[in-house]
């Protein structure tokens, strides 16, 4: 027998709401409303969706309240809102973090290599930014706009310098160099992805989150996400 659509919500509902009781560290003792309110303090996906809680939330109240007959559902939620809250669901108990989905080789390369090298790695990858390391230490990302910098301030109107830099020289040339923000393995898509609006809000915006085991610079890189990886996942 096929679950009706009422009652697939319904269950979405109870297990959302438990997983925010966990998530606020209450007792269950809270209106829906407030619980959204707690868990949205320590909970990306829960602010990612909260719009559409607070009206399923009205929707869930019908169902329940109006039920006069156990087989019967005042209102049948659409297949959308179904999907919607089995995913948000989903998601909670389960998420999707930066380690399950952007862990891959990085290619890193020294602050003393050549430019030349930095290129055959962009060429070769399509890589828009570079990680550099020295000595085992992470120094930042050169980018594209760095080397464009580099050359502007290298050329004249005449002629273009010939001089190889090495990567270093290229880094600071960046006009911004916190253009970066090192993320452990664990933190989930939308944690990342309010990374990237935050900084943009602020007038700071980040080329990439960098993620090691546990966020720490002096850990290995495991991974690189970019906006664009975000957007491709939606």
């Amino acid at each position: 027998m096929t679950a009706r659509n009422s009652d697939r919500f319904i269950i979405a509902y109870n297990r959302i709401e438990k997983a925010m009781e966990k998530l606020s560290g209450t007792n269950g003792h809270l209106p829906f409303s407030r619980l959204l309110d707690k868990s949205k303090k320590v909970s990306p996906i829960i602010r990612k969706f909260e719009q559409d809680l607070r009206e399923y939330g009205d929707l869930r109240n019908a169902i329940v309240h109006h039920r006069t007959e156990f087989n019967y559902a005042i209102a049948e939620p659409h297949d959308d809102v179904v999907r919607l809250m089995e995913y948000i669901e989903q998601e909670l108990s389960r998420p999707h973090t930066v380690g399950d989905l952007f862990t891959r080789k990085v290619f890193t390369l020294r602050a003393s290599d050549k430019l030349a090298t930095g290129l055959k790695v962009i060429r070769e990858k399509r890589f828009n930014q570079i990680p550099i390391y020295e000595g085992g230490h992470f120094i930042g990302l050169v980018t594209a706009m760095g080397i464009t910098y580099w050359l502007a301030d290298k050329s004249t109107e005449e002629n273009i310098s010939r001089e190889m830099p090495t990567l270093l020289d290229i880094y600071h040339h960046e006009k911004r160099k916190k253009t970066y923000r090192f993320v452990p393995m664990g933190l989930s898509v939308y944690g990342a992805e309010e990374y990237f609006k935050k900084a943009v809000e602020s007038g700071n915006r980040l080329e990439a989150l960098l993620i090691t085991e546990n966020g720490q610079p002096h850990e290995k890189l495991l991974g690189i996400v970019t906006p664009l990886d975000l957007m491709q996942i939606d």
